[in-house]
């Protein structure tokens, strides 16, 4: 019998190897091909978070700056026969509240009958603050309106100043060069409109607004006055703003801004008290 030479017997042992590779292969192949695969594993459904809720609009509420500055540009529209500016269109139906300090120039005088005036009894340690709104008929603004309807509201002090705290006390002076100078009278007022029928809704049977109350004098403040504050609504109006020149084109326009007035308040100025709040009835 012939001995296998070291040739054959490495062929041999070669194709053995190679034949068990394929066989392992080929099985290993089968194996994965065959095999059950496995579900994929479902994740869990996270739900966005919602959506959060939109703000409401904040609404934005005129003050002393703002509307100093809407009778500014109406007096300049009305002077030059120009239409009112859309941005004072746009004031119509706004909120407002409009600050007028008074009394920075200490108490009145016992006899005094100023629309807006305090006094102090020192005995008594007593304050009385007195308001009175003013009345006019429609037709002081211009309106030639049948059946009489009315106007009662303030004039505005200083409507050239948004301040609104009482100007700083100056020793009057005047230019060299110059004529004495003349106070030009009141040029704004803010006041709402009224059928001639209508009851005033800024007084009780005609009477003032006023306060009586009991306080320490170092708790007023004669430079500092007292404050009423006048919150509502500017007029949903075409026309928010009303101007007039009874003198003729060379007079300053003296206008009225047309509101709804929905609360008065009487402040101490010298240490932010609320001395009188009055909530108006609403016609509107």
């Amino acid at each position: 019998m012939r001995e296998p030479s070291i040739r054959t017997s490495r062929l041999v042992i070669a194709a053995g190897l190679a034949a068990v590779i394929m066989v392992g292969g080929a099985g290993f192949f089968l194996g994965r091909q065959t095999a059950p695969r496995e579900a994929p594993v479902a994740l869990p459904v996270v739900p966005a978070p919602p959506a959060p809720a939109p703000k409401p609009p904040v609404e934005r509420i005129l003050h002393r700056a703002e509307l100093v500055a809407l009778a500014r540009e109406a007096s300049d529209a009305w002077s030059t026969g120009d239409e009112l500016p859309e941005g004072l269109r746009r004031a119509a139906g706004q909120r407002f509240e409009l600050v007028l300090p008074f009394g920075c120039n200490g108490p009145a005088d016992p006899d005094a009958r100023l629309p807006m005036q305090w006094s102090y009894d020192e005995k008594q340690e007593t304050l009385r603050v007195s308001v009175t709104p003013v009345r006019w008929p429609a037709a002081d603004w211009g309106y030639d309106l049948a059946g009489g309807s009315h106007a009662e509201g303030f004039w505005v002090a200083r409507p050239w100043s948004s301040s609104e705290g009482c100007p700083a006390r100056r020793a009057p002076s005047t230019p060299s060069g110059t004529e004495p100078i003349t106070l030009s009278g009141q040029s704004l007022a803010v006041a709402q409109f009224l059928p001639v029928d209508a009851e005033s809704r800024l007084t009780r049977n005609g009477r003032p607004l006023e306060v009586v109350r009991r306080i320490a004098r170092g708790d007023i403040d004669s430079a500092r006055g007292f404050r009423v504050r006048i919150a509502g609504r500017v007029d949903r109006d075409a026309e928010p703003v009303r101007c007039v020149q009874p003198g003729g084109t060379d007079q300053r326009p003296i206008c009225v801004l047309k509101v709804r007035m929905d609360e008065i308040a009487i402040e101490n100025a010298a240490n932010d008290d609320t001395l009188g709040r009055w909530p108006l009835a609403s016609g509107r």
